[in-house]
């Protein structure tokens, strides 16, 4: 019995070694090819609004920019590792500085560094402020004056506002200005936002409990959305019948891995009556309300 269980042991390692590299695989691969793990792969995605696009541009500007610093310093780094080899100079040369080398580099890195900062500056602008809605866009009545020093407004002040509030575990979004006083009749919806193409759409993102974080990657940069705040994003979207997803970035609790968010894009024409189906939807729930109120209360039940 002892050199059957002696001869079956080396067997039964491999097969759990087996066991373990195929499970490790399976991992690899599910992370590997889940949907958008290789969205745009290197670089942030775009093509949603002009504000991602400008992220994606100063991003790619930055990575290129590290890409030949970081060639040609580990080019020097290689070069003078097979130049300088123990094998050819046996005795190593004793060197003190060499204050113009010195003094190059670091006006070449500080040169490098104002460059990035001018064009960082030079973009961001077209990333914090919105342009004003396309012609094709949806018609939009002159922006209502806020208090908020920090709400991004296009140049002639006609933007669409939704309010974006986030709960566990479900997004809400709240149609029309009226949406920052919570005025009651709004039309709303729950985890997909419906937005009309080529309009200025901005954002009053919110939450009722804990931090949460919007972020549709192709729509521009994720904001928290902490109780208490308001914090404003915008996404001006030219592709009508585009569906662009996200998911809350912030660990907001037990179901966080469910609190996703969607973003539908339709013609203005399509937008409209949309929020008009919502808005007689609502009246006819109230009207529902109101008849059964009346009854309870003629009944004596009220």
């Amino acid at each position: 019995m002892d050199r059957i269980r002696a001869a079956l042991r080396p067997e039964t390692a491999s097969i759990r070694r087996r066991l373990v590299a195929a499970l490790l695989l399976t991992t690899i691969g599910s992370l590997v090819f889940a949907t958008g793990a290789f969205a745009d792969f290197l670089t942030p995605e775009s093509g949603g609004s002009s504000n991602a696009d400008q992220i994606d541009s100063l991003y790619k500007i930055i990575l290129y920019v590290a890409i030949v610093v970081f060639a040609v310093v580990e080019g020097a780094l290689f070069y003078s590792l097979f130049k300088f080899r123990a094998k050819k100079n046996p005795n190593a040369a004793q060197i003190h500085g060499n204050t113009r080398l010195e003094i190059s580099w670091t006006i070449g890195a500080a040169l490098i560094l104002v460059v990035l900062a001018a064009v960082t500056f030079a973009k961001l602008s077209a990333i914090q402020d919105p342009p004003n809605s396309s012609a094709s866009g949806l018609a939009l009545a002159q922006g209502v004056l806020t208090a908020s020093a920090d709400e991004p407004s296009p140049p002639n002040g006609k933007k669409l506002t939704i309010c974006v509030t986030g709960r566990q575990y479900i997004w809400r979004y709240t149609y029309g200005d009226g949406c920052k006083t919570n005025a009651f009749g709004l039309p709303y919806s729950y985890e997909e936002m419906v937005a009309p193409a080529n309009t200025t759409v901005v954002l009053d993102i919110q939450a009722t409990d804990v931090i949460h974080s919007w972020w549709i990657p192709k729509l521009g940069g994720k904001k928290d959305a902490v109780p208490g705040y308001h914090n404003y994003t915008w996404f001006k979207a030219p592709k009508v019948g585009e569906v662009y997803v996200g998911q809350c970035a912030e660990l907001c609790g037990r179901n966080h891995a469910d609190m996703t968010a969607r973003v539908r894009i339709v013609s203005p024409a399509a937008y409209q009556a949309w929020i008009d189906g919502q808005r007689r939807s609502i009246q006819a729930a109230d009207s529902q309300v109101q008849r059964l109120r009346t009854q309870l209360q003629s009944d004596g039940d009220l």
